[in-house]
């Protein structure tokens, strides 16, 4: 096919009452070439190369592409709204095919948005060096920097480096890049949760039906705040007394059973609220947002003098605390919340009281 030609003819040269038009076309970029029926103009659009007319849009249209921009007069095409403005044009470049990688391997919208922000402050830090011409001591000298100069803690050093090593082997395919970097050790932290009595009084101190009802089947079913604000009409199968979690972490579906105890509230918020897709909707239509949840329980803490630093995931970790204390089987609690590795539900077995009250302390012999 033949490419538009490399010293384009000026914009000036086209009339005043041509109209260009950036545009999507059968899922392609185009750009539209709109203007008062002229014999004349047909003739000359009919010569630009590529170009077509599209019945459905009653307009000329010709791809998208940067010499047909510089001989319309637009702007240069900005690869996407999602990449800064101010990263030197090669770094520009690499983003967008970070992004598309991201897209195409199919990762979560909250993973893809980490990545992002954390690739983008190594290209920022990079200035005009292209990425792609770093080397591993590069990359450790990065790293130091971020650790001394910039203070990052373990977790934001960690999704930084993920983000960089996604880059690396995923779009530049170089596997043995990062054998020689090593990765800082996570502090190791046990999940933090309620005891029974301060799940209740939790409960007790927020009289809002829905905010109430919230709480309820975060603790109830064990939920992830992304589950919880997920969960759609038709996931909750009153007749089988159970909930389907669709696409939840690791865009896995899973079932958990619906506590017998909120079907009559569940019933009371239906008639009140009328929920139409998403069981908690916003104030203005759409699924409830995880940041309004974690205000509804915050608010809640405060209510029942719970004086706590944790968010509303401790509902979940508290769930998993009582069912193991309850003397549920460990593998039924990890397919309850969804664990791929038992490992990670293990760690509820650290923190419940329940063994801890029997042992006694070789103090109490003496």
């Amino acid at each position: 096919m033949a490419r538009p030609t490399s010293s384009p003819v000026p914009a000036e040269a086209w009339p005043s009452d041509v109209v260009f038009q950036p545009a999507v076309h059968r899922e392609r970029a185009v750009i539209l070439v709109r203007f008062p029926y002229h014999a004349e103009l047909i003739a000359r659009v009919k010569q630009l190369p590529g170009a077509r007319w599209s019945r459905s849009l009653k307009a000329w249209y010709v791809a998208d592409n940067a010499a047909y921009r510089q001989q319309f007069g637009l702007h240069e095409k900005p690869i996407s709204p999602e990449v800064p403005a101010h990263l030197s044009r090669e770094n520009t470049a690499a983003m967008q095919r970070f992004l598309d990688t991201l897209r195409l391997k199919g990762y979560s919208p909250n993973t893809e948005r980490t990545y992002r922000n954390e690739f983008a402050q190594l290209l920022q830090a990079l200035g005009s060096t292209p990425v792609d011409s770093l080397t591993p001591e590069r990359i450790r000298s990065y790293l130091l920097y971020c650790i001394n100069e910039l203070k990052l803690g373990e977790a934001t050093l960690h999704s930084r480096l993920n983000a960089i090593k996604f880059y690396v082997e995923q779009v530049l395919h170089r596997e043995k890049f990062f054998a020689e970097i090593p990765r800082p050790k996570k502090p190791r932290t046990l999940p933090k949760h309620l005891s029974p009595q301060d799940v209740k009084r939790l409960f007790d101190h927020t009289p809002n039906l829905k905010h109430n009802t919230m709480l309820r089947l975060c603790y109830g079913m064990g939920l992830r705040v992304s589950e919880l604000v997920a969960l759609k009409v038709k996931d909750i199968d009153g007749a089988n007394m159970q909930v389907h979690l669709r696409r939840a972490k690791g865009k896995k579906d899973r079932y958990v059973p619906l506590p017998t105890s909120i079907l009559e509230q569940l019933r009371a918020y239906f008639k009140e609220y009328r929920p139409k897709e998403h069981l908690f909707e916003g104030q203005y239509g759409g699924a409830y947002t995880a940041r309004s949840a974690q205000a509804v329980f915050k608010q809640a803490l405060n209510r029942a003098g719970i004086n706590k630093d944790i968010g509303i995931h401790s509902l979940r970790h508290s769930y998993a605390t009582h069912l193991l204390e309850a003397g549920t089987d460990i593998a039924f609690i990890q397919k309850l919340l969804g664990h791929a590795n038992i490992k990670t539900t293990l760690l509820y077995a650290e923190v419940t009281n329940a063994r801890l009250g029997l042992i006694k302390s070789p103090l109490d012999n003496l």
